[in-house]
């Protein structure tokens, strides 16, 4: 692994994660994207692939995982979830390890909706969480129009809340407006790089 500083980020559905990854990202730093990972490991011929057929043959289609079968296997089967996860976990950690060891960069930015879920933020050197206000995070699901107000209320369920995660944060960026979300990634970045030139 390399010896690059390391900086986790997340935050709840809504609160603008992604587009905070994408600031860092065209501040120059290097970033692993934790969904992108996971469809890289469904992906036909993914190293996911056969051990998820041996616990759900219906969820394989073309040689890939279909997300939307094991949404439905995990509506029907309280134990579906932990049997992912002990395949998932694993790969997608492998596939973050091999990222961080090809990249020379001194600073590489980890995008991870379930940093403290999993328990890599004790793994990173600087825990940044994205924040907005409830209304504003509300407003934003809904707009996307993919989801019920249902399927909003069980996904919040499921992750850490965000005054918990505001809590174990070594900084939060609020989301509220995208400049100052800006100003404040070019901030964390010329902060690091500071605390790296005189180290």
């Amino acid at each position: 692994m390399s010896g690059a500083f390391l900086i986790g980020l997340t935050g709840s559905i809504g609160m603008g994660k992604s587009t905070t990854a994408k600031m860092f990202a065209d501040a120059g730093i290097p970033t692993w994207d934790a969904d992108a990972a996971v469809h890289r490991i469904y992906a036909p011929g993914g190293p996911a692939v056969e051990s998820i057929r041996a616990v759900c043959p219906n969820a394989i289609i073309d040689g890939g995982v279909d997300r939307d079968r094991l949404k439905d296997w995990m509506g029907h089967d309280a134990t579906a979830l932990k049997q992912l996860e002990k395949i998932v976990h694993p790969l997608v950690g492998e596939d973050r390890a091999r990222f961080i060891a090809n990249t020379d960069a001194p600073i590489v930015l980890l995008d991870m909706p379930l940093l403290f879920e999993i328990g890599a933020h004790e793994q990173v050197d600087l825990v940044v969480v994205v924040s907005a206000p409830a209304d504003v995070q509300h407003a934003r699901v809904m707009a996307r129009g993919t989801m019920s107000e249902d399927q909003f209320q069980a996904i919040l369920a499921k992750q850490v809340p965000d005054a918990h995660k505001r809590a174990r944060a070594d900084v939060i960026i609020s989301t509220e407006t995208m400049q100052g979300a800006r100003t404040a990634v070019d901030e964390v970045v010329a902060h690091i790089k500071g605390k790296l030139s005189d180290a």
